[in-house]
Order: C-alpha cells, then structure tokens, then sequence
C-alpha cells in the first residue's frame, strides 16, 4: 500500500469481520498500530497472532457503554497516542416488506447509532483537547433516503451522517479530520445473497485513502451521481418507486 501509514496509531471499532478486520489488516500491513474493538474475541485474537507486534485486540460489545470511555484509554495508552478511528460497527437484520419488529429495529438503535456515539465522543474530546487525527465514519448510501425495505437502518445511517457532520464542523477549526463514507454494498456476513457488492478489500483501500479528507466520501462515482439524482425526487413520486 503506498499510503504513509507507518507509525499510524489506530483504534478500529467492529474490527472482526468485513470491512472493519480488512482496514485493521490493511492498517497492520502498512506499518499501523491497530487497537482492534469487536463483540467476538476469538476473531480479534486470530488477527493480533498474524500481526503479533501491531495489532492489539480489546474485545467489547458496543452496546455496553459503560465499558467504553476506560476502554477507550487503555488502547490509547497501548498504542501510546491517537492519529486514527474507525467505527464499522453495524447490524442490518432481516426484516420482511410487511414487519414492524421492534426488538429488531432497537439492536439496530444501540449498534449502529449508541455505540459510535459512545466511542466517537471519546474520540471527538480527545482530538479536540490535541488538535490531531481524524475521525471516520461508515455510513451508507441507504441513509440518503428513507427506502421503504429497512426503515430503522435507513435511519440509523441518516443518523451516522447528520452526526459526523456535526462532529466536522465543531472539530474543523481544531484542525480535526472528520470523514464520513457512505458505501454501497459491499462482501460481508450482513450482505451475503445480495448482487454487485464491492469486493471488501476494494473498499478498505478507497476508506483509507480518504482518511485525512474531511467531508462525506461515496465509494463509487456512479453512486455520488444516482444519490444526487435520488436526493432530489420529491416524495410523492419516490413513493412510487422501487428504488
């Protein structure tokens, strides 16, 4: 990898499968120190034994949210500094076109919405007080429109949108980095069965290269020019869609 990753200190948050274990790979690979956070440790260990002098895992689950702030200082001080944070971390369960499941619609709440407020807050008061590093966040092209087949997730991505916005404009001025992606879908154990997913290696690689680009990324051309497009339907006539 020709990016300049060497020395990177960086915590990866949903670090043990799909895009998450392949950025903490490619971090590791590249000369990164990587504190890798995820629910199943097994998978964290099988990682830190392939790169036993730069990869460090700190199992959690991130809808214990007590745990988060200590845990959040013990891989800074492992790592011995901050440059770096991702948070992957996302659920998507299957939910049908007629099912309004609340328990469903709740994990995907405290997944991907309470749990990046709990570990990108401790990340946001740390850059803020160093006036260093960058912030990334895994959004989706399914928070550009609330789509009738997920409606929980769909919000749940808007949500991860609105709130790296907001994190960009408080932490700008501090010199902070604040990047948010918005994929399509891409080859993981939440997106099996579905067609044209982008390989996750592909997609690792183009996350890395817009880490220190502040402002909202898509991964494909053709998706920053369709969601531009599908944006802009005015209500009524999306309804009728089947996008």
């Amino acid at each position: 990898m020709s990016l300049k990753l060497i020395g990177t200190k960086a915590i990866v948050i949903g670090a043990s499968s799909g895009i998450g274990a392949e950025l903490a790979k490619q971090l590791a690979e590249g000369g990164a120190l990587v504190a890798t956070i995820a629910r199943r440790a097994d998978r964290l260990q099988t990682l830190a034994d392939r790169y036993p002098d730069r990869v460090f895992p700190f199992p959690n689950d991130v809808t214990n949210f007590e745990e988060i702030p200590e845990l959040f200082q013990k891989c800074t001080d492992t790592l011995t500094g901050l440059d770096l944070v991702i948070y992957c971390s996302g659920v998507m369960p299957t939910v049908g076109p007629h099912e309004y499941n609340t328990e469903k619609d709740l994990s995907m709440v405290d997944v991907n919405i309470s749990g990046a407020i709990a570990w990108l807050n401790c990340a946001a008061t740390r850059m803020e007080a160093t006036g260093h590093g960058s912030i990334i966040g895994i959004g989706s092209v399914a928070g550009d429109r609330g789509r009738s087949g997920q409606p929980v997730y769909n919000a749940s991505k808007a949500f991860m949108h609105t709130y790296m916005e907001a994190l960009r404009n408080r932490l700008a001025k501090k010199g902070v980095k604040v990047v948010t992606i918005k994929p399509g879908p891409t080859e993981s154990e939440m997106t099996q069965g579905m067609k044209g997913t982008m390989p996750v290696e592909k997609a690792a690689e183009l996350i890395l290269k817009y880490k220190d680009r502040t402002g909202e990324h898509y991964l494909k051309l053709t998706h920053r020019i369709a969601f531009y497009i599908i944006k802009r339907i005015p209500s009524p006539l999306f309804r009728k869609t089947k996008i």
